[in-house]
């Protein structure tokens, strides 16, 4: 159902996955919504053209917009079109990231700050980008979209991935309590291991050391390589990737002020909501301590 508040959201990595299925959503919904993508003329290429065609189709408001999140010039750019385009800002999702699947050792430091770059400092280059828009007006949303890695179960192979998201998951409510006076919402929507829908596991980087990836083969072998099995397995078969989508949508159309800090969207219930509920009443109840209840984003906890 079309919003009576249509806003104008930039969603980063829309090419696939989470995003891709998330500005088709906003757009149905009502909003304008710039899909930001990297390479979009070269091989990103098709994922453009199926927006335009979607758009075209539905006949809503979607474009894509060239952002790659490891460029400050890039987010600086993809920023200014957007307000060149619809002279405002409201909405930015925090989407792009990137998964690698081995033992931890056998990625190099380069590596894991590859994937840091993308996952974290990715998104703090969009806000350097387009927070000061949005403080100017006094009003906006950043969304970030995390895991429930963060907090819940957490198997082994994904040190890298998960590394980065729990990073991810504290600056973004360093942020909540640092914008709420400028009256700038933020939400962190946490899915669970949703293991088709996405292909994360499909393009997940692999080691770059083989060598030491190889003598953990020799014990976890068959393990790792079934590990995308072992997580679909904890899955409901009714879970439905789109769920991650549409509680976006659901934020986004909350009114200013009532959109709650962390929402789970976690069929294969891997205990990240149960520890969250715990974690983010301590984090409230030491701001109450130190007075400061104002910085509190609504439901910051139960």
């Amino acid at each position: 159902m079309p919003t009576d508040t249509p806003r104008t959201v930039l969603v980063t990595g829309a090419s696939s996955g989470f995003g891709a299925l998330t500005v088709r959503a906003l757009a149905d919904a009502g909003h304008t919504v710039h899909a930001g993508i990297r390479q979009p003329a070269g091989r990103n290429a098709p994922a453009v053209a199926g927006l335009d065609r979607y758009a075209a189709e539905h006949g809503v408001s979607l474009h894509a917009v060239e952002l790659d999140v490891q460029s400050q010039d890039s987010a600086d750019a993809a920023v200014a079109r957007v307000l060149a385009a619809e002279g405002r800002l409201d909405v930015v999702v925090h989407n792009a990231g990137h998964m690698f699947t081995g033992p931890a050792e056998a990625f190099t430091p380069e590596q894991l700050a590859e994937l840091y770059d993308v996952n974290v400092l990715g998104a703090q280059r969009v806000n350097r980008a387009a927070l000061p828009h949005l403080r100017e007006r006094g009003e906006g949303l950043l969304v970030w979209i995390g895991s429930s890695s963060t907090r819940g179960g957490c198997p082994p192979f994904l040190a890298p991935y998960f590394a980065a998201k729990a990073a991810m998951d504290a600056l973004a409510v360093s942020y909540a309590a640092e914008l709420i006076r400028f009256g700038i919402d933020t939400a962190i929507v946490v899915p669970g291991a949703f293991t088709s829908g996405t292909r994360h596991f499909a393009h997940a980087g692999a080691p770059a050391d083989t060598g030491r990836a190889a003598a953990y083969d020799e014990r976890y072998g068959g393990l790792l390589a079934g590990l995308d099995q072992r997580l679909a397995a904890l899955v409901p078969p009714e879970a439905d990737v789109a769920e991650v989508a549409e509680a976006v949508v659901r934020l986004v159309d909350l009114p200013a002020g009532a959109r709650p800090l962390r929402t789970h969207v976690d069929p294969s219930r891997d205990g990240s909501e149960v520890v969250s509920v715990v974690a983010d009443r301590i984090r409230a109840d030491f701001f109450r301590r130190a007075g400061l209840d104002d910085l509190l984003t609504a439901g910051s906890s139960l």
